[in-house]
């Protein structure tokens, strides 16, 4: 059976899956140009047609991530976040309006059930709109169904996870008038627990901060939870009268959204705040109710088997606490944990309904790797490089040269095979270093045009990860996916400082030779010239891009970030203008150091 799973929400895209198997899955982002792009994805449609179907016809069903949503007919981009993305007049003044009347709420519960009325014609525009383009459009007459948004999250995180019998959560931001679920999962029966409303959200709650603190909601909160580890949190007293978790319910006691959100939070933090300091009280603060929530609910199932996704669990840092917890034994982290996991989950639930198969952990890997986009020839690669004007040599072991460069202290690109499934770059899309250089976070960063607060984070030979972090038991498999944070040991922070946060944390992906046969091969040629199990694994893109997916873009991006080498298929090129080393920290402590309100909400 083949299904086709769409998502035309934010971080908008397709996934293919073939009797229960992940075959492809890709995000639009890659395809456009734009990152996180809403809208109908259909040049992810387009290329699933194209190169991974024989017709139309072979497409058994459609599953389409989220029952109700307004139709987004074309691309739009996600440049400002929440806050300033374009939405049409009708459902900008919604969006006013419930921020307006919110403190209404709690006197006036019906109010949720009137703006979901309000909305409904719009929802059934959509489902009668996709039903035409997928018809006219694409020539796909298959039947089309609509997944509620967070079961999406339940399904991709259950039918991956490996595990038999778990407790299973969505959190995140909202979808369909929630923001998050509780399933518990037996022999591959859902049992509903907790449905979270939206207007309770928690991650809605941690991008209230981010855009507080002067980024944009939505889009980078990544920036906030590694600012939180330079501060003191010293606001969770103002943040709890806003949000929080009681018995295993997460409650809006502020009656905030939105834009009242933001005005009620500027009432009750300092205006001299600083922004590391509110960092850290917010995470602080979540880590603490996402941990409360995941306690409460694995005590009632007694499963404590812990699978997860959902905008929230792209919080690395909470998913380290999670995996702390005395209560929880294994925990999986979706690696398309956010929006661009939708398609994939709804075409994961649709497949176990319509085939009544049930989902045997022991007979089917759902999916065995994430390299699921895709990929291209060495002939492709070279006619790439010769119109770009790229001066390249071939190298039948490609790999040995590699990790020669990169122990003569080269930044290298890496371009190869498959592109990753999710938002991490897990080498076939990355860029490479050593790890011995702590000053990299300021000139690398410089170079690519980011301004990060996180430190690079380290790909390490699997068979060393423990002699680099504390604690991985339980989620050995979700570090595969570089999803979760630990503790470093104290030899790995000394040898590999140039990917160890200031709390003495890291981000990793551990790899094997099964998972990717030709990144393994680099580290261990790196470690045999240098001792070091580990290189820097950071995504190959420029900031505000989106990871690149084509040689085309790989080139790009190689000469607008004056990378040293180069390392496309089996071809490597030199740049003639390579990256300054200037460690001037200058702009990276004025990040650190900001303080006060941005603007005025």
């Amino acid at each position: 059976m083949v299904i086709l799973g769409i998502g035309d929400h934010i971080s908008c895209g397709t996934a293919l899956i073939r009797d229960g198997k992940v075959e492809f899955a890709i995000t639009d982002e890659r395809l456009v140009r734009e990152k996180m792009v809403f809208g109908m994805p259909r040049e992810s449609i387009r290329m699933i047609l194209a190169d991974y179907v024989s017709s139309p016809d072979e497409i058994d069903a459609v599953a389409i991530a989220t029952e109700n949503q307004h139709i987004v007919p074309e691309y739009t981009d996600f440049r400002d976040g929440w806050f300033g993305l374009k939405r049409s007049g009708f459902k900008d003044k919604l969006f006013r309006l419930a921020s307006n009347v919110s403190k209404l709420r709690a006197k006036a519960p019906f109010i949720d059930r009137i703006y979901y009325a309000v909305r409904q014609p719009a929802f059934n525009a959509r489902r009668a709109e996709w039903r035409r383009v997928l018809k006219e459009e694409f020539g796909i007459n298959a039947p089309v169904h609509f997944i509620d948004h967070h079961f999406c999250h339940i399904t991709s995180a259950y039918y991956t996870s490996g595990f038999r019998d778990a407790t299973v959560f969505s959190i995140d931001g909202g979808g369909d008038g929630k923001s998050g679920k509780v399933y518990d999962v037996k022999d591959g029966q859902f049992t509903e627990l907790l449905t979270t409303s939206s207007f309770d959200s928690i991650g809605a709650f941690y991008s209230y901060i981010t855009q507080i603190c002067g980024y944009k909601a939505g889009r980078h909160e990544g920036k906030i939870t590694g600012l939180a580890a330079y501060g003191e949190p010293k606001y969770i007293p103002q943040l709890q009268k806003i949000l929080k978790e009681e018995n295993g319910h997460i409650k809006n006691v502020g009656n905030v959204f939105f834009w009242s959100a933001l005005r009620e939070l500027q009432k009750l933090i300092p205006p001299d705040f600083k922004h590391k300091d509110l960092a850290a009280s917010v995470q602080n603060h979540t880590e603490q109710m996402v941990v409360a929530l995941i306690e409460y609910w694995v005590k009632q199932t007694g499963h404590r088997n812990v699978a997860l996704a959902g905008g929230v669990c792209a919080n690395v840092k909470i998913n380290q606490r999670i995996n702390e917890s005395p209560e929880t034994e294994q925990v999986y982290i979706h690696p398309g944990m956010s929006d661009e996991g939708m398609p994939v989950g709804a075409a994961l639930a649709l497949y176990y309904e319509l085939s009544g198969e049930q989902y045997d952990p022991d007979r089917i890997t759902t999916m065995e790797h994430v390299y699921l986009g895709p990929e291209f020839s060495d002939e492709e690669i070279k006619a790439e490089l010769d119109r770009e004007d790229v001066k390249a040599t071939y190298h039948d072991e490609v790999e040995v040269e590699i990790a020669r460069l990169l122990a003569d202290n080269k930044v290298v690109a890496r371009f190869n095979g498959r592109m990753e499934y999710g938002p991490r770059a897990l080498c076939n899309r990355t860029i490479m270093y050593p790890p011995t250089d702590p000053t990299l976070t300021y000139w690398l960063n410089e170079a690519l045009d980011r301004t990060e607060f996180m430190p690079f984070a380290p790909v390490v030979l699997k068979e060393y990860e423990d002699e680099c972090f504390v604690d991985m038991d339980g989620t050995r498999e979700t570090a595969r996916f570089m999803t979760i944070t630990y503790d470093c040991t104290e030899d790995f922070a000394k040898k590999c400082p140039g990917v160890v946060h200031v709390d003495n944390t890291a981000r990793p992906q551990t790899v094997s030779e099964k998972d990717n046969p030709s990144a393994y091969k680099v580290l261990k040629e790196f470690h045999r010239l240098t001792g070091l199990p580990a290189i820097i694994n950071t995504s190959f893109n420029m900031h505000e891009e989106p990871i690149v997916c084509t040689p085309y873009d790989a080139i790009r991006a190689f000469k607008l970030g004056h990378i040293d080498y180069l390392a496309i298929g089996n071809w490597i090129a030199r740049n003639d203008n390579p990256v300054e080393r200037n460690n001037d920290d200058t702009q990276f402590m004025q990040g650190l150091e900001k303080t006060g309100f941005d603007r005025v909400y």
